[in-house]
């Protein structure tokens, strides 16, 4: 019978990490954090790829975790990204964000390897057995470039403690939620497409947009898992005019330069990433506008 943890209902934010002058910049950090929990999300996730964690050496990416779980201080679950094209750096960090305190763990599929599935059930298995902390698998093909099959998904769902999926793959997340146990999360991982998660049995969205309306945000889901699905569509429509403008380019190009115009924080971000076009700027802040967000 599956006992699997639930880590959360709803929207969690993948937070932006703030940058200024090359340096973290906690203070923004612990404001941004502030911001999300009174806006009433459930979950706040560090170092993913909003939080540019594929710039950050361990010590900073593991500074800002620390960070993080200091500042929220139980207030929402802190998922802690560790994810790894090494199978041996990914537990190494997994094993400090448990150390640190972290509530759960997000562990992206390998990248650049091109591993095979067998090699990726491998993989997740040995990060599983050296933590006690529940595992979001992180299913992010376009960035990746391995898919983590529907298969591949169902059986590592097997594990006591996987007990989740970040999914940006869609076509096969009906696959996913018939075969997996009843107690394991599938989490949408592109804003976007949250609705057609949700109408597939989708516990939630982690999310890139919910650093500057987490309020909205966490409404869209909220309203979908109470059965107000009306109210969900016309929240989500809303904003979509916003969303489209936070995909112009890169995540988290975009939204960094939200934050900005926000006074939230500086919208820097580090090489290879570049500041978002004056175009692509004026645009965005056009419908933030719309918004009343600045």
């Amino acid at each position: 019978m599956s006992n699997k943890r639930i880590v959360f209902e709803g929207s969690a934010t993948a937070v932006a990490t703030p940058f200024r002058n090359g340096a973290v910049d906690y203070e923004a950090l612990g404001r941004m954090i502030d911001f999300q929990i009174e806006g009433g999300i459930k979950a706040l996730l560090f170092c993913g790829t909003t939080g540019e964690s594929s710039t950050m050496p361990d010590e900073e990416h593991m500074a800002v975790i620390r960070f993080g779980i200091e500042k929220t201080n139980g207030r929402v679950p802190v998922i802690a990204n560790t994810g790894s094209n090494d199978t041996a750096h990914a537990i190494e960090l997994s094993r400090l964000a448990e150390k640190a305190g972290a509530d759960a763990l997000l562990s992206v599929a390998p990248y650049y390897n091109k591993s095979t599935q067998r090699g990726l059930v491998a993989h997740f298995t040995a990060i599983s057995k050296s933590v006690g902390l529940p595992i979001i698998l992180y299913n992010v093909p376009a960035r990746t470039v391995v898919n983590i099959d529907a298969p591949t998904i169902i059986e590592l769902s097997g594990l006591p403690n996987i007990v989740g999926v970040k999914e940006c793959n869609i076509f096969q997340t009906a696959e996913v939620i018939l075969n997996t146990p009843g107690d394991f999360s599938v989490y949408s991982g592109c804003d976007d497409e949250v609705l057609q998660f949700m109408s597939l049995g989708a516990r939630g969205l982690i999310s890139v947009m919910s650093n500057i309306i987490p309020d909205r945000t966490q409404r869209i889901t909220e309203s979908y898992l109470t059965g107000r699905t009306s109210s969900a569509m016309n929240e989500f429509y809303s904003i979509y005019p916003l969303i489209k403008a936070l995909g112009l380019e890169t995540n988290p190009i975009p939204i960094k330069k939200a934050l900005m115009f926000m006074g939230m924080a500086t919208g820097d971000v580090r090489l290879p990433l570049v500041e978002m076009s004056g175009e692509h700027s004026e645009k965005l802040h056009f419908e933030m506008k719309n918004l009343g967000l600045v």
